[in-house]
């Protein structure tokens, strides 16, 4: 069972003035966009934070909220996602994409709502490892600036996922985080690099 977030309001608003504009969609670099037939509407707004584990050894990783995702569905099909960042003023439109992740992103969010606790769905980011996840906070009052996932939360990673991490599969924070953080972490002086 999801709980998710409501977006804010610029950033719905500067996605909807995005799609309405003929300019913005025709110069998009997503085909599906380009052809759909009939009404173009944001659903499913995610907060997109980044993995930072930049921290002191032994301390938990921290994230930095990046953004608003939005799944752009065209009748009943989902065919591209839009982005937005954060700006002094609030938030703007960043960009329209297609690919694996919004896919991935629709069915990992398919799968979190067979799941009898409520979670609070959200993406993280792992930019090093070319990697997304679809984290589920089970804190379902927790805000959206939250600094890093916690022990009972879940991670699951949207295909395709990185080499030895199955996607789709709900890993607990507990368990993931730390095989990111190794693979993450800058190799020790005279030491090989990790493989």
């Amino acid at each position: 069972m999801l709980r998710p977030s409501p977006a804010p309001g610029p950033a719905l608003r500067s996605v909807l003035a995005a799609l309405g504009s003929p300019t913005v969609v025709r110069e998009a670099r997503t085909p599906a966009l380009r052809v759909a037939q009939g009404p173009l509407s944001p659903e499913l707004p995610l907060p997109v934070h980044v993995l930072d584990i930049t921290g002191a050894p032994g301390h938990p990783p921290r994230t930095r909220l990046a953004g608003w995702r939005f799944l752009i569905r065209n009748g009943d099909r989902t065919i591209a996602a839009a982005d937005t960042a954060p700006t002094p003023d609030g938030w703007s439109f960043s960009h329209f994409f297609e690919g694996p992740y919004v896919s991935s992103t629709e069915r990992a969010l398919q799968q979190a709502e067979k799941i009898p606790v409520a979670y609070r769905p959200r993406l993280l980011s792992v930019p090093e490892l070319y990697m997304l996840t679809l984290w589920l906070q089970a804190d379902p009052e927790a805000d959206d600036t939250t600094a890093a996932p916690a022990a009972a939360d879940l991670l699951v990673p949207l295909a395709p996922a990185p080499p030895g991490i199955t996607a789709h599969h709900p890993y607990p924070a507990a368990d993931l985080l730390p095989v990111l953080s190794t693979r993450l972490a800058p190799p020790l002086l005279g030491s090989p690099a990790p493989a």
